[in-house]
């Protein structure tokens, strides 16, 4: 199949990313995260009490990053660490109380952002772009992509 300018298609993905973050680090600036930040916050929000090893697997990000990281947001009181009670050498990552107070208006704003992002497109289309983005996902990350 030759779909016209079906070659933009990595760069245009890239891109809508890229612009989400963006917006996404502007309406929540008051909080003070990173999108990096804001990535961990989330995965920690709905994976409570991660390794921090296996955070910098789920983030794709080095594990010296995700420690210079979680320091930062533990000092600002996002995040704990806490050792595994099976093994003293593992340090297992918690959010905090403040971070669940927080997470509901954070939702809120990642729904804002994805309504901008999809602004003028029908029920129909929104549907269709999020199962062939699913179905991209699953092509690509066989059983290592998960369902969002």
């Amino acid at each position: 199949m030759k779909a016209q300018n079906i070659e933009k298609l990595g760069f245009l993905i890239h891109d809508v990313a890229r612009l989400m973050r963006k917006r996404l680090q502007e309406r929540g600036s008051e909080y003070g995260l990173s999108a990096a930040q804001w990535r961990l916050l989330f995965q920690l929000l709905k994976d409570e009490g991660v390794p921090q090893a296996r955070l910098a697997g789920l983030l794709e990000i080095e594990p010296i990053s995700v420690s210079r990281l979680i320091d930062r947001m533990a000092e600002a009181g996002w995040v704990e660490r806490r050792i595994a009670r099976t093994d003293r050498r593992v340090r297992m990552v918690f959010a905090t109380p403040r971070a669940r107070a927080a997470y509901g208006a954070i939702k809120e704003i990642g729904g804002a952002v994805y309504e901008d992002a999809l602004a003028g497109m029908s029920d129909d289309e929104r549907l269709a772009l999020v199962g062939a983005l699913q179905k991209m996902a699953d092509n690509l990350g066989g059983a290592a992509a998960t369902p969002c």
